[in-house]
This record gives C-alpha cells, structure tokens and sequence, in this order.
C-alpha cells in the first residue's frame, strides 16, 4: 500500500489534470453544468495568460486552461486559501480569455463560450449550506433569459456532501477524490477504483508516482500554505482584537461606516476581510525588506500597525 499525496496541492494537481487530457475532460463533464447534448469529447492545453497575483495568497493558486473541440475554453483555478480577490481573479482570467479568442476586426460570431472553474478547499460563504455556485449574465426581470458565454463556477470542498447528489455518481466520485485524499488517506474506496478516469488519478496520487524534486517541491508548497494561514490567524488574534486593525476602531474602517458597507451589517465580512488582506499583504511587503513609507503608500495603512507587525514576525 502506498502513501498518497493531496491533489489539492499544485504540483499534484497538475501531474492529474494538467498532463492528463484525458482526466482532466472527466473531470469537467463531471462537474461544469454543460449541456446536456454538449459535453466535452476532447481537450487541448493552452498557455495561460499573466493574471494579476493575489497578494498574500500567490503559492496557494493553481490553474490550468484548455479549449475543446467545440472552441470552447476551460480555464481550472484550485485556491487552498480563500480570499475575496480570488473571485475577481476567475473572472479577469475568464473575461480576458474570452476577449483574446478574436482579433480586431474579426466577426464577433466566432467567439466561444469560457468556462472557469474555482475549486476552493475552504469554506467562503457562511450564509448558505450551498457548495456549488453558479454564475452567468442574467436578464434582470426575466429569470429565464440568460446570456451564457461567460459563466463561472465555485466549488465549496468543505461543504461538501456526496449523499446531496446521489444521483450524479461521477460527479460525486470526482469531488470525493478531490475533498478526501490527503497524506492521511489508508484505504482508497471501491467505487473510486471502478471508474477508470479516477483509479489512474489516484495511481497520479500515490507518492511513488514523484521525483525527489517534486516532492519536494509538495512540501514546500504546504510549508508556504501554512505560513499564509499562520500570518491570516495570528493578524486576526492580534490585530483584530477589540476590533482594530489598519485603523479599524468601532467597526469603522475601509469604507464601512456604523458597521455597513455593501448591504453587511454590523461591521462584518467585508471590512474583516479586506483587512486581513491588507494585512497579509504588508506582511509580504516586509519580507520583501520594502520601506516602511513604500508600504504605507502601497497598502494605505498606518505606520504604527505596519511597525507592530514587523516588530511580532520578526521581520527587522
């Protein structure tokens, strides 16, 4: 029995589904809300153009991006961390993939549908026990018109529940091989092993299948998780405590006056998140020995909040 590797980290994920046409094609007819006399027969890898970084959460992002037969293009996002900034990212990546398919003067009927797929291994939307989140542009009043050339998807791993959707097996399968496998994982179920797609992702997994050097670079990958999650936890025990951080005092900071900013009441969610990204950006600042005046004119954070975190990490 060998020891299996998580395929949510980067170079796992992509030895599967970015090497693995095949895999990889399963996997989205699986999970994409294709249509039904429309599913993918075949794919091609495309290179991916320059999307901004997140700042904060740059190691923790793995994407992949092909086009099927029907000209239409794929683009897969798997995000460990979640942050606000990652939906914009998707749809930048989307929207610019969309743009690029035609040049200018070209007839705007050749343009094909994008796809993009963020796979999120933590929970983001506490409001709802929904996982799967399905965007595209929707008429207003008439629910039942809709344009779909640009449609995203955003898969809650966590929450998760196979027996939610019994009646779609692949599709359960495939998020249970995404959601269960880890280091810890002893025993790989039967039903995993009876479709063909899953048992070779599974082979991909096994630790066996890596070089040193990959391994190596899969540990250090969780090193760097870790530590975006380490910098987020501690900014939010100390910074954030009595609610203050970058100049947040009573709820008040970011925009958000009385604790209300875009439709969120008493002072939560956007302020709070906004605030650990600015945060965690600072953080990176400073390990990239950036000046303490460049920081504040890049992040618009005081001094004195920039101070306390090179003083607590260490990072004189």
């Amino acid at each position: 029995m060998g020891r299996y590797l998580d395929p949510k980290a980067d170079v796992v994920f992509k030895k599967i589904f970015g090497q693995h046409p095949r895999l990889l094609m399963s996997f989205l007819n699986a999970v994409l809300p294709l249509p039904e006399d429309s599913p993918i027969e075949s794919l091609e890898y495309l290179s991916n153009e320059q999307v901004p970084v997140i700042e904060g959460f740059k190691y923790t992002i793995v994407d992949v991006k092909c086009r099927d037969s029907h000209g239409r293009t794929f683009i897969v996002e798997m995000q460990v961390q979640w942050t606000t900034s990652f939906m914009q990212r998707l749809l930048y990546g989307t929207s610019t993939a969309y743009v690029h398919q035609i040049r200018r003067g070209e007839e705007y009927d050749r343009l094909k549908p994008v796809y993009g797929l963020g796979l999120v291994a933590s929970t983001f939307d506490h409001e709802t026990p929904e996982w799967y989140h399905h965007f595209k542009l929707g008429h207003v009043k008439n629910q039942n018109r809709s344009i779909d050339d640009l449609q995203l998807v955003f898969i809650e791993l966590p929450k998760f529940q196979p027996t939610s959707i019994a009646h779609q097996r692949l599709q359960v399968l495939w998020l249970r091989f995404m959601k269960e496998l880890d280091n810890e994982t002893m025993k790989i179920p039967e039903e995993w092993l009876s479709v063909p797609e899953i048992k070779e992702a599974v082979a991909l997994s096994e630790e066996a299948a890596y070089t040193p050097a990959e391994l190596n670079a899969y540990l250090k990958y969780w090193d760097m998780v870790s530590t975006e999650r380490t910098m987020v936890s501690d900014s939010l025990t100390t910074g954030f405590k009595e609610g203050k951080v970058a100049g947040m005092e009573e709820g008040k900071a970011l925009g958000i006056q009385e604790g209300k900013a875009m439709g969120i009441e008493e002072g939560k969610a956007m302020g709070i998140t906004e605030g650990i990204e600015t945060t965690v950006k600072i953080l990176h600042l400073l390990q990239q020995y950036q000046p303490e005046e460049a920081i504040m004119e890049k992040t618009g954070a005081p001094l004195e909040l920039i101070q306390q975190l090179r003083n607590q990490f260490n990072l004189s």
